[in-house]
């Protein structure tokens, strides 16, 4: 594992990441780089989040190859699929046929 190559990078112990986590996060939000290290060694990379806003017409050109979807189609297949009562899904399943009684 390699430390990150930016002239905003820092090395870093477990130890400083526990006491300096604060200072730490404002770091990366101003777009800073930390290897962590253990014992000596290179154990992980904190890195900002990068995000990037997407003009509208960006949007629309990615998705023009996207297929339509089917509003119903799409509620039939989880009406289908997912239990909606959380305390049922064993009964639930075997309601199916997903699992062989013993013998059968």
């Amino acid at each position: 594992m390699s430390t990150p190559e930016t002239e905003h990078s820092h090395r870093i112990s477990q130890q400083d990441l526990r006491e300096r986590s604060a200072e730490i996060l404002h770091g990366l939000e101003r777009g800073e780089w930390y290897a962590v290290t253990r014992d000596g060694r290179h154990i992980g990379d904190l890195v900002p989040v990068r995000r990037r806003a997407v003009s509208r017409a960006e949007f629309a050109a990615a998705s023009r190859g996207m297929p339509r979807l089917d509003d119903r189609k799409y509620h039939e297949d989880m009406d289908q699929h997912v239990n909606a009562d959380p305390y049922d899904s064993y009964d639930h399943a075997y309601g199916r046929g997903e699992f062989a009684e013993d013998g059968e």
